[in-house]
């Protein structure tokens, strides 16, 4: 259905005879829902943004700080790709867009949804080296998304960036408001990330009995914050990441049809 302006015109002067129907006293408390919206908007440009990680969210000062870019350290089987998920995962719970700049092709969509991340929400960049990546994030940054993640995947990373493309990146992120986090196996952004985190080797726990085929139930891994602009570094915490049941179900159902499939040509 299309309002007419005239229409519109309509409802803000009744809305405004309202308001001045009411005693002098209650008129200066009564505002409009978009000068509500607006306040809002411009009140969560400034809170850090949350992760629903708790010891992640306490080293950085209540979350990711907002129009900075954060870098997160750390070698395979950590839980750094984790942490991204974690964050992305947030801002798309709230209703907002996001971006994953994924050069190393660590998505899984199926796990992805499992724990709760809105791919109907997400884009989903995979290029193929570093240069791409940063201009790829420089561009999601100014085009208004409130969340942009990178992660690098394994060692050793493809291609080599400048720092002014890094400088590039965390200026655009000031400009927009916006959090660029970057995952990725050893520190690369030289001095344009506000605050370096590395995560230690995780720590895996697993169900079953020795001797009998056991299942990754998750991990505890290590935080650490080495640099943070403005507050004192080496702070750290312990994180822990569980996995959910439903993703191991494909898997053994797959492996379930393959071993079916085997039986009967066996026959």
């Amino acid at each position: 259905m299309i309002t007419s302006p005239a229409s519109i015109a309509h409802d803000r002067s009744r809305a405004r005879g309202l308001r001045d129907a009411l005693p002098a006293g209650l008129q200066h408390s009564v505002v409009r829902a978009a000068d509500l919206a607006r306040e809002r908007r411009g009140r969560l440009r400034e809170e850090p943004m949350a992760t629903s990680m708790a010891a992640f969210d306490r080293l950085l000062g209540g979350g990711l700080p907002r129009g900075c870019l954060v870098e997160l350290v750390g070698r395979g089987s950590c839980g750094r790709f984790a942490t991204l998920l974690a964050a992305l995962t947030t801002v798309t719970d709230t209703g907002q867009a996001a971006a994953l700049v994924d050069q190393g092709d660590q998505l899984d969509p199926q796990t992805a949804v499992t724990v709760g991340l809105d791919l109907e929400r997400l884009l989903w960049l995979r290029p193929p080296s570093l240069p791409e990546t940063l201009a790829a994030a420089e561009l999601l940054v100014s085009t208004g998304f409130p969340l942009v993640a990178v992660d690098l995947g394994l060692p050793p990373v493809r291609g080599r960036a400048t720092l002014a493309a890094w400088l590039r990146l965390a200026r655009g992120s000031i400009a927009h408001r916006a959090v660029v986090l970057v995952g990725s196996p050893y520190h690369l952004s030289g001095c344009a990330a506000a605050a370096v985190v590395t995560v230690g080797s995780g720590r895996s726990s697993w169900a079953g009995a020795l001797g009998t085929p056991r299942l990754l139930q998750g991990l505890a891994a290590r935080l650490e914050v080495v640099r943070r602009r403005g507050q004192r570094p080496h702070e750290s915490d312990t994180v822990a990441f569980t996995l959910a049941e439903a993703a191991f179900a494909p898997i053994v159902d797959d492996l379930t049809e393959e071993m079916e499939v085997r039986h009967a040509q066996a026959w």
